[in-house]
């Protein structure tokens, strides 16, 4: 086994309460493709740019050209759960993990298992009329065509954060308090550049810091341990 591995293996084994912050590199091994990286999403060729589409204003402005590109891009609803999302459901059924803090949108956490998640930028399974407020199944998107809409006519908005707008004030608290409480946290798959949910990680006070992240981050040099790898190459070796 691995040096880091080994290592990686003691801090969970020697730890009673692990939080886990993941990014959207936890996800891509399920197929889901990041949005910084050389081929993401921020870097292929669009009239308008993916900031631009994914943010408030343009769905207020552009609600259709907005939907076009949030169901071509934002929504695949054929990903399942990898070896991260598994092993991170088998870590909390043990008793190991007390939560999850992600900024991904693809529930795929929940669909593993997990049980606490706090999804700082919300969620494609979660869809709101603005009108009336009724909860709408992903399906209602997905199936619509143009601007999805409520039986009371109002326009369906997917529960995820654009730019543009603040994250969820429970969720953060959530978020900050169970990082403050932990005695490892494992963070993963993020470059650590997206504020401002990048900025929890300073409130954590315990005893290991854990990076697992194919590229380098600005946190490197303060962690604990620090493993270059896909997350779900280096936590399937992890034994429960």
């Amino acid at each position: 086994m691995d040096s880091n591995i080994e290592k990686l293996q003691e801090i969970i084994s020697s730890s009673k309460r692990i939080v886990f912050f993941g990014g959207a590199g936890v996800s891509t091994e399920s197929g889901i493709p990041d949005f910084r990286s050389q081929d993401g999403l921020y870097n292929q060729k669009y009239d308008v740019p993916p900031e631009t589409m994914l943010s408030h204003g343009y769905f207020i402005s552009h609600t259709e050209d907005f939907f076009r590109f949030y169901r071509d891009k934002m929504i695949c609803t054929s990903a399942k759960p990898n070896a991260a999302h598994l092993k991170l459901a088998e870590l909390e059924k043990a008793g190991k993990l007390s939560a999850v803090i992600t900024q991904n949108i693809d529930g795929l956490h929940q669909a593993a298992g997990s049980k606490t998640v706090y999804e700082l930028h919300g969620s494609v399974h979660r869809n709101y009329c603005m009108d009336c407020g009724k909860f709408h199944e992903i399906g209602d998107v997905i199936n619509s065509e143009g601007v999805p809409r409520c039986g009371c006519g109002g326009v369906i908005k997917p529960d995820v954060v654009l730019y543009e707008e603040q994250l969820d004030g429970r969720t953060i608290e959530n978020s900050v308090n169970a990082i403050a409480s932990c005695d490892t946290l494992i963070i993963a798959g993020t470059s650590l550049t997206v504020y401002p949910a990048a900025g929890f990680v300073r409130y954590f006070r315990g005893k290991y810091l854990v990076l697992i992240n194919r590229d380098p981050t600005p946190m490197d040099r303060e962690c604990s341990l620090v493993i270059h790898d896909s997350v779900g190459k280096v936590l399937s070796q992890i034994k429960v």
